[in-house]
C-alpha cells in the first residue's frame, strides 16, 4: 500500500496542534493495514507534496513532467512561516521512534519516499530526505527491519552530487529497499525533466543488475510516464511501454546471472 492523504498526518510532519490526535490515528491506520494482510506502507515527508514546474516537450512531442530550481524559488511559502531544518529532523526522529516499534509488533515494513524533487528547501519548508546521507540517517534513527525506504528510484537519481548505483548498492544489501519506483530522468537537480525509461541519463541494465546482485527480492513499478500523443490521462500507452520494459529487463538481468 502506498500512500495517505497528506491531510492525515501534516501536524505530524510539521509539529502543529494536532499532532498527537493524528499520531494516534496513524497508529490505528498501521495496525489495520497490517492486520488486513499488507506487508508494506509506503508513503513521504512532503507536507507541501510533489513540486513541478513547466512541463518539457521530448521525444515526438511527448510531455513529460520537468523541474527548475530557479523558476521554484520564486514561488510564496506554502504554509504559515519558514521552517528550520533541524526542526523537521525532530519532527520526524519523534514520529519513527513512536511509529517503528509499532510496526515492528504488527510484522508491517514501512518506508519514506524521497522529497520530490529532492532540493534543499521549497516552499519555506526543507525538503529533509533528500540526499544519500539523509537517508543513511533516516535509517540510523531506529534501526529495524520496519524502518525502511520507498525507493523512488527517479527522485533518487535526481539528487545533486550523489551516485544511484552506489544508493542502490548500499540501501540494497542493508535490506532496506521495500519497492522500487524504476523510472528515468534527464539528469540531477537543480533542472531536470522526466525521460522515457529507455532515454533517460541512468543506465537502467546496470541498475536492474545491481538489484539483481543485493538479492532484491521487492517488486517494481513504473510510478508514473511521460504523456504520449493520444494516450489517456492515466498514460496507458505510457505504462504499457514502460512496465512490458520492466519486465524484459528483469528477464534479462536474471538469465545473464545464471
Amino acid at each position: 500500500l502506498e500512500n495517505v492523504p497528506t491531510s492525515f498526518y501534516d501536524h505530524i510532519m510539521l509539529n502543529g496542534p494536532r499532532r498527537d490526535e493524528q499520531i494516534e490515528n496513524m497508529i490505528v491506520t498501521v495496525r489495520n493495514i497490517a492486520r488486513a494482510g499488507i506487508p508494506i506502507f509506503g508513503y513521504n515527508w512532503m507536507p507541501s507534496m510533489v513540486w513541478r514546474t513547466e512541463p518539457a516537450i521530448i521525444r515526438c512531442g511527448t510531455v513529460a513532467t520537468a523541474f527548475d530550481y530557479e523558476e521554484a524559488q520564486k514561488l510564496p511559502l506554502t504554509h504559515d512561516r519558514e521552517y528550520d531544518e533541524e526542526e523537521m529532523w525532530g519532527n520526524l526522529e519523534y514520529w519513527i521512534k513512536i511509529i517503528t516499534p509499532i510496526a515492528e509488533e504488527e510484522g508491517i515494513r514501512l518506508g519514506i519516499h524521497p522529497c520530490d524533487p529532492p532540493v534543499e528547501k521549497l516552499g519555506g519548508i526543507p525538503q529533509l530526505l533528500r540526499s544519500f546521507e539523509s537517508y543513511r540517517r533516516l535509517i540510523e534513527i531506529y534501526p529495524s527491519d520496519s524502518n525502511a525506504i520507498e525507493f523512488c528510484q527517479g527522485t533518487f537519481s535526481e539528487m545533486q552530487g550523489d551516485d544511484i548505483y552506489e544508493m542502490i548498492r548500499y540501501f540494497g544489501e542493508r535490506h532496506k529497499i521495500m519497492y522500487v519506483h524504476f523510472r528515468n530522468v534527464s539528469g540531477q537537480v537543480p533542472k531536470f525533466h522526466e525521460e522515457f525509461i529507455n532515454t533517460g541519463y541512468v543506465d537502467m541494465h546496470k541498475a536492474m543488475t545491481i538489484y539483481n546482485e543485493v538479492r532484491f527480492d521487492g517488486f517494481f513499478i513504473d510510478d508514473h510516464v511521460p504523456q504520449t500523443y493520444q494516450d489517456t490521462e492515466w498514460g496507458h500507452r505510457g505504462r504499457a511501454f514502460a512496465n512490458g520494459y520492466i519486465q524484459a529487463m528483469i528477464e534479462a538481468v536474471t538469465k545473464q546471472a545464471g
